[in-house]
């Protein structure tokens, strides 16, 4: 098998992108986003005990004591700094941590979203087009731009009507930046650190807003020609 042209390394940082199978919706209700979210949030962890649809089986206690033995233990595949799901795809923007982290956590959350996609939908074979594809960050500014683009994208694609609706899509990663809170998937201290508060990141999101959503239309507008 040919090997992977953006090689990863650990300490980079790399926005990842998988679609589904010659586009098709592979998120169709809630239920669907919430488990597809539940798993990048398990699978993050280096040494997770069990599959996640095993895991979710377990008393209530024993989840939150298995959690907690997560967070002690402080060892990771490895750093979500964004996500955003779209109804056909995803996007991640993620440091590897431990050597072929991003390849495992995306074997991981592949395979397991799958089985849950199958059994729901009484289906086989996979669901995702091929490898995933993975860009290495480089500079600081490439850094950002990439974040806002994650946090924008639905807008860009109109899955929400106005931009400041985008604090409400409970897809993404956007929320939990604004929320401030520590209770969340993302390590969001390396992106903050640009910025004098959460007003100054919400406003450096928004302000590309629109430009970012004539972009892509006007691709789509020449995609179809």
């Amino acid at each position: 098998m040919p090997g992977r042209k953006v090689p990863l390394v650990n300490g980079e940082i790399y926005h990842v992108v998988n679609r589904g199978i010659a586009s098709q919706p592979i998120f169709l209700n809630k239920r669907d986003y919430d488990r597809k979210i539940a798993t990048l949030s398990y699978y993050q962890h280096a040494y997770p005990p069990l599959r996640y649809s095993f895991f979710i089986r377990l008393p209530k206690q024993r989840r939150l004591e298995l959690i907690e033995q997560f967070k002690k233990k402080d060892d990771f595949l490895v750093e979500i700094l964004a996500y955003c799901l779209m109804p056909n795809h995803l996007h991640l923007l993620l440091k590897q941590v431990r050597d072929n982290g991003i390849s495992s956590f995306m074997s991981n959350i592949s395979n397991s979203y799958t089985r849950y996609l199958n059994i729901k939908n009484d289906r086989v074979g996979p669901i995702y087009q091929g490898k995933f594809k993975a860009v290495r960050i480089v500079t600081e500014e490439q850094l950002l731009h990439v974040q806002r683009y994650i946090h924008l994208n639905p807008y860009s694609s109109h899955i929400v009507n106005n931009a400041e609706d985008l604090k409400d899509y409970h897809y993404s990663s956007f929320p939990e930046y604004l929320e401030g809170s520590t209770s969340s998937i993302s390590n969001k201290e390396l992106i903050m650190n640009f910025f004098t508060n959460i007003e100054s990141y919400k406003t450096f999101i928004y302000n590309q807003a629109d430009y970012q959503r004539k972009l892509d239309e006007i691709k789509h507008l020449i995609l179809e020609k």
